[in-house]
């Protein structure tokens, strides 16, 4: 089984806990990623994710263009090491209830690995097993 460093996202981006929900929704829309890492100074301080701005700040109604990220971050980050199997990243969102999880190197955040990476890890794992399956199956035999 593959490691969770093999199907990460390298340099995720990240924001400062200052910065509006509304500019961080559109560097999440820009980037084509559901969340960001919020780092102050030289320290990731938490994460926001898409499913974090829906739920804790448009529905309740607040102003998001004055909303901050810091105020609806999730702190502290769940890691993983990226050495684990792939099958460990899955086990653990499903314990904690999470989509994101940091992936780190000798406790520093590298990386970052959603659900949509485990999706598309798990479709190209089936479809090879499937591709393999079809590579030694018996001939069929045919009648006229």
């Amino acid at each position: 089984m593959s490691t969770v460093a093999k199907i990460m996202r390298k340099q995720p981006k990240t924001v400062g806990p200052g910065v509006s929900i509304v500019s961080a929704a559109k560097t999440m829309r820009t980037a084509r990623v559901g969340s960001l890492f919020v780092k102050k100074g030289k320290q990731l301080v938490g994460i926001v994710t898409d499913t974090d701005i829906v739920r804790r700040a448009v529905s309740t109604n607040k102003n998001l263009a004055k909303l901050t990220v810091e105020k609806i971050m999730t702190t502290p980050i769940c890691t993983i090491e990226g050495n684990r199997p792939v099958d460990d990243a899955q086990e653990m969102m499903g314990d904690l209830g999470v989509r994101h999880l940091g992936v780190t190197q000798a406790g520093e955040i590298v990386g970052v690995i959603s659900v949509r990476d485990l999706l598309l890890f798990y479709k190209r794992y089936a479809q090879s097993k499937i591709s393999q399956e079809e590579q030694y199956s018996e001939p069929k035999i045919m009648q006229d």
